[in-house]
């Protein structure tokens, strides 16, 4: 692909003829020239759409095909959101970053209610395309630390990139470079509380690019998953059934399936155990398993089913008493969750090695505190104990 970076509005409209730019808006003063102002306003709005559309024509009947990388398709995205807005004919990565800018609005509100303290939200940019918005709660009443992020990302991925992701991504095509399109909410709770769980979620959409811009392969992916210290096991039966009722309202194999997927996933390989009790997990939703339009329909559909999955179990545990030693023991299963986000997660890895990404919002899954303790091994038939029992063989909660 040429690297070239070319505006769109330069790619759509080639240059009209000499006579035709000496159009120009006439100049007029006083109070009695509104009416020839409007007109003129309206005459010049007629001459350049048809010089746009004659422009178009002529791009796609005399010229080389239109090539757009990742900055000029980026440019052409925003032009079109604030234009014409976004509807159910519009591409499916308009589509689905409407969709998370409203649930993170959603999630962000909810949550400061249940904590009595503000998000502090940063907006970002990066410069070949896309950015994001981070808010985060650090030291709340209820949280200790909190975060709600979605990014979104225009870039090219080199050829060794490309290699790897084939392993998982079969329809990628071959090629020295693709530029690709990523977007997606993340999510991570750390409550103060140790009765009360941490929680992920993450809900993404990922395209890669033919020359003209169009989607040569594209796949949603997402999950969520709770990771309790200390299990409940009411707690558990509700989360997994909330996910499960979503699932269910598609296809219902997608639960078992992404259940047991998420197990494998979410685990700390090395410690011979799960991260936490589960969830569902998936990647490579794409057209060999249902349409873009029926795909889209489930994500929303799981992501709709957070809030109803997961504030019942705060409002249960978030005020529990508890003693310095079960602080501790939730100190220790935080370090075991920063193991699988630094050494497992792929997400992470992918995040950390764009160029330009914002490493801020990349670790901002990590929780405040956390801590390793040499050999540190819970009391047989406690508690703690029969935590690691369900973390070394994930049951079947629903």
């Amino acid at each position: 692909m040429s690297r070239r970076q070319l505006s769109p509005f330069a790619l759509l409209r080639p240059q009209p003829p000499r006579a035709c730019r000496t159009l120009r808006r006439p100049f007029t003063s006083g109070a009695n020239s509104t009416n020839s102002t409007n007109s003129s306003r309206r005459v010049n709005r007629a001459a350049i759409a048809t010089i746009s559309l004659s422009g178009l024509v002529y791009a796609m009947t005399c010229q080389k095909p239109i090539r757009l990388d990742a900055r000029s398709l980026a440019e052409l995205d925003e032009r079109t959101k604030r234009e014409k807005g976004v509807d159910e004919h519009s591409p499916m990565r308009l589509r689905m970053e409407e969709f998370i800018r409203e649930q993170q609005k959603a999630i962000v509100f909810e949550l400061e209610k249940l904590d009595g303290k503000s998000f502090r939200e940063d907006t970002w940019t990066r410069e070949k395309g896309g950015g994001g918005i981070s808010c985060v709660l650090q030291e709340g009443n209820v949280f200790e630390k909190a975060g709600v992020n979605i990014s979104v990302v225009y870039g090219t991925l080199s050829k060794p990139a490309i290699a790897k992701m084939k392993a998982n991504h079969k329809n990628l095509a071959d090629a020295n470079e693709l530029d690709f399109y990523a977007l997606g909410l993340s999510m991570v709770l750390h409550p103060r509380n140790p009765m009360a769980p941490t929680v992920h979620l993450n809900y993404r959409y990922f395209e890669t690019m033919k020359a003209d811009g169009t989607p040569q392969a594209w796949w949603f992916g997402g999950g969520t998953d709770l990771t309790p210290s200390y299990l409940f096991d009411e707690d558990a039966v509700h989360f997994h059934k909330t996910i499960k009722e979503a699932c269910d309202k598609h296809n219902k194999e997608y639960y078992p399936r992404f259940k047991k997927w998420c197990d494998e996933y979410f685990c700390n390989t090395h410690r011979g155990e799960s991260r936490g009790i589960g969830g569902i997990f998936f990647d490579d939703l794409d057209e060999t398993v249902a349409d873009a339009d029926n795909s889209f329909a489930f994500i929303q559909d799981c992501l709709k089913s957070f809030l109803p999955s997961y504030l019942p179990i705060m409002e249960r545990r978030k005020d529990m008493p508890y003693t310095e030693k079960e602080k501790e023991w939730q100190q220790v299963r935080r370090g075991r969750y920063v193991e699988f986000n630094l050494v497992h997660d792929r997400g992470t890895a992918f995040g950390l090695n764009v160029p330009g990404s914002r490493v801020e919002s990349i670790l901002m899954s990590l929780p405040l505190t956390a801590s390793w303790r040499y050999m540190y091994e819970p009391e047989p038939r406690s508690r703690e104990q029969r935590l690691v029992d369900v973390l070394k063989n994930p049951k079947e909660w629903v």
